[in-house]
């Protein structure tokens, strides 16, 4: 199981690298508060419906991005821990192919559904 685990880490620092790049990419090409479009056929409002809407879905994929960047995180600190692959809520082993497809997993899939359904329930 530690190759596995080795490998699942290649993983995840592939993706930490990956990750940050397209947070850095994103960052760079924000436009600037000063800058501003040439004038629209509609006017000032709909310039500033579309920047504000633009804004949103930057900040959106921003916070996407920081998120799973946090998980990774966490991944790496269970790595150092030596709890890696154990639930954070049962402290049961996480299913083998749970984190082949999700390496920064940090619930077994009955913690995560549970925590689910109780995100649907507020």
């Amino acid at each position: 199981m530690t190759e596995n685990f080795d490998i699942l880490r290649s993983r995840l620092e592939s993706e930490r690298k990956l990750l940050n790049h397209e947070l850095e990419q994103l960052e760079a090409s924000a436009p600037g508060t000063d800058e501003r479009r040439e004038g629209s056929p509609f006017g000032k409002r709909e310039e500033e419906a579309t920047e504000t809407a633009e804004l949103e879905t930057r900040l959106e994929l921003e916070k996407r991005i920081k998120d799973q960047l946090i998980a990774i995180e966490h991944a790496f600190d269970k790595f150092e821990k030596g709890t890696y692959g154990l639930c954070d809520v049962c402290g049961q082993p996480i299913a083998p192919a749970r984190l082949e497809a999700l390496p920064q997993a940090g619930l077994c899939l009955d913690c995560k559904a549970s925590q689910a359904k109780n995100a649907k329930g507020k």
